[in-house]
């Protein structure tokens, strides 16, 4: 049986909203989050020596990483759905997606938000945070332009890429960039995110309505 080690208020909310849309059988194992500190709890190191969320179990197969879980659940349990085929030019375009949204468009923003908390010790480096923050999300909002989904249909790109538009959303930038507001809506729209928030718990990134 597929094991989700869900941390509460993380990304692997999106886990969950994955085998939500594929209808897939699965198991949640709840951790929290230290009130104090907002890390995981030790008991997450007994999965994965990360000690990080999300993490999947199948049988005697342990998976990290957002993108590389959505990666093998889609080829190990989702029975061709949400992902174009393997040998399509499309499919290059689909795993840039699924390595891009941590591997670069995250970092200007999770840097926001720690620098952020320094105050002014901070302000010399929100200037090149900014134009980073711009660069990325000017990227995503013209990929989206005249398409409601960054591969023209739903697919595990937009679940992988969800969580930069739901940062983006809640950090006050959602005017300047409003396809990618709009394709926030759509996605946080759907029955089976809305499904895995039940779910999943409290997220803040979650909807606004």
């Amino acid at each position: 049986m597929l094991i989700v080690h869900h941390l509460n208020d993380s990304r692997s909310q999106r886990i969950l909203w994955l085998l939500e849309e594929l209808g897939a059988p699965y198991e949640i194992k709840d951790y929290k989050r230290d009130a104090t500190t907002r890390l995981a709890p030790p008991e997450l190191k007994a999965i994965h020596p990360l000690g990080k969320s999300p993490v999947v179990t199948d049988g005697d197969a342990t998976v990290i990483e957002s993108g590389a879980i959505i990666d093998y659940i889609l080829r190990h349990h989702g029975g061709g759905k949400l992902a174009p085929a393997a040998a399509s030019k499309a499919y290059d375009v689909y795993q840039q997606w699924l390595h891009y949204a941590e591997g670069s468009a995250m970092l200007p923003l999770m840097l926001n938000m720690y620098v952020g908390r320094l105050g002014d010790a901070g302000a010399p480096l929100k200037p090149r945070i900014d134009s980073e923050i711009a660069n990325h999300l000017g990227y995503v909002e013209g990929a989206l332009e005249g398409r409601d989904w960054l591969m023209g249909e739903f697919s595990g790109a937009d679940i992988q890429m969800s969580f930069v538009g739901e940062v983006m959303n809640v950090s006050g930038r959602a005017a300047a960039y409003p396809n990618i507001a709009a394709w926030v809506k759509r996605f946080q729209d759907r029955p089976a995110y809305r499904k895995a928030l039940e779910k999943g718990g409290p997220y803040n990134m979650g909807p606004r309505d």
